[in-house]
């Protein structure tokens, strides 16, 4: 079965909120940081590192 990563990600996400329940402010600095960082100078360092 073939799931998409994004439905992944979504999933994990939500039961990870639902079961850790972690305080707002860490969700969206972790949001915030993430898409920073993608967009950054140590995204091929970040992408090479995850491969």
């Amino acid at each position: 079965m073939d799931v998409p990563l994004w439905l992944a990600l979504i999933v994990v996400g939500w039961l990870g909120v639902k079961l850790v329940r972690p305080p707002g402010w860490l969700i969206a600095v972790l949001l915030l940081g993430g898409f920073l960082l993608a967009d950054s100078v140590l995204a091929p360092v970040i992408d090479t590192a995850v491969k």
